[in-house]
């Protein structure tokens, strides 16, 4: 990545709609893309463990736990009024397609999440904080796969070596021991959540796929301000699908009990919602500013390296079990993410070549034409 700071910069300085990031200076600019890096991490990790901690200390809503995860939104206002500049080209969406057909897209986008959030949920009910994250590093290699089908992403060795080594770092764990197991769960609920896991981060991939479909085929704009319309929209309507569930299914009664019966108290109960809410935007904010400032691909690596740490993160605050299995499954994690991070760098360094000999090759005609 260093190689290409400078044409990432450049290229961030000609974008319409830009001008705050155009008066950047190179640092200023990795400055501003490790914010959000550990924005990205941060918000990720405490996410995770603050639903394990939901779990642990008695609640059992997993439409509760779904909400959460996207009702925070509003905050993400906060960085749209910021960039008041980027907002005037946000209004020139290609105008091909009607806002109904934008809308639908939305709507669409956000049934999905508040589904996949809703196969998350059920997951961290049923696995220990590390054994969850790590299963979900699979997304990188799902990612790998979908790009290739639907975004015409090159498959090379090195991407097939990453989708290898973290199907295989999942195929670990589906076989770890019982002592992994949260208190209570039986051998079936445990098979159920690696199940549903699996197929959540699958999901997540291809919602991911699709988004940067639809940035090229319909909305074909990607500055920060309709990246940022795009998750408030999506997130408002995953979270009206959410509450819809939540009392469809009649879990909302339950929740005067979960209240009562919280092991750490009334107050830690929803603090643990709220902690959830702000933390699962914070990481929004992240992952969209990625997404602005480099790539979607660069964002989807880093928050894959989020999950590979939080096993970490899982030992020391809530003193999970990390053992042999896990440490083997989470070093082939963080192996499957530097052999797909070091393709992105071959493919920015190849990029960058190519550039530069169009450059030099134009310097070379250009005096020709004036003879």
């Amino acid at each position: 990545m260093p190689d290409n700071e400078d044409s990432l910069v450049a290229n961030n300085r000609t974008r319409p709609g830009l001008l705050p990031l155009g008066k950047l200076t190179r640092w200023q600019w990795w400055l501003l893309v490790a914010a959000n890096i550990f924005l990205l991490l941060f918000g990720q990790i405490v996410a995770v463990l603050l639903g394990r901690f939901y779990y642990d200390q008695g609640g059992n809503s997993k439409w509760m736990a779904t909400l959460v995860q996207t009702i925070g939104f509003p905050i993400l206002f906060i960085p749209y009024f910021l960039f008041p500049s980027s907002k005037k080209s946000s209004a020139t969406i290609n105008t091909s397609f009607s806002l109904s057909v934008i809308f639908s897209i939305y709507i669409i986008l956000g049934a999905v999440i508040a589904g996949d959030n809703m196969l998350y949920s059920v997951g961290l009910l049923y696995l220990s904080a590390s054994t969850y994250s790590l299963i979900c590093a699979t997304q990188l290699a799902f990612n790998a796969v979908f790009s290739y089908f639907i975004n015409s992403q090159k498959f090379t060795v090195l991407i097939f070596n990453s989708v290898v080594v973290l199907s295989l770092s999942a195929s670990l764990l589906s076989v770890n021991d019982d002592s992994d197991k949260p208190s209570g769960v039986t051998n079936a609920q445990y098979v159920l959540g690696f199940v549903v896991t699996l197929i959540a981060s699958a999901f997540y991939a291809l919602l991911l796929s699709v988004t940067q479909l639809c940035f090229q085929k319909v909305i074909k704009k990607e500055t920060f301000s309709v990246v940022l319309e795009l998750s408030i929209y999506t997130s408002f309507f995953a979270t009206c699908f959410s509450i819809f569930g939540l009392f469809a299914s009649g879990e909302w009664r339950t929740l005067g009990g979960e209240l009562n019966g919280f092991g750490k108290g009334s107050l830690a109960y929803v603090m643990t919602f709220v902690g959830t809410a702000v933390a699962c935007q914070v990481c929004s904010v992240g992952v969209v500013g990625l997404i602005f400032l480099v790539s979607s691909l660069f964002s989807n690596v880093i928050s894959t390296l989020s999950l590979s740490l939080t096993p970490l993160a899982a030992v020391i605050v809530l003193h999970a079990k990390m053992n042999g299995v896990k440490i083997i499954a989470m070093l082939m994690g963080l192996w499957g993410f530097c052999t797909y991070i070091y393709q992105n760098y071959l493919d920015d360094d190849d990029a960058k070549k190519k550039q530069t000999d169009a450059t030099v090759s134009s310097d070379t005609f250009t005096p020709l034409l004036h003879q």
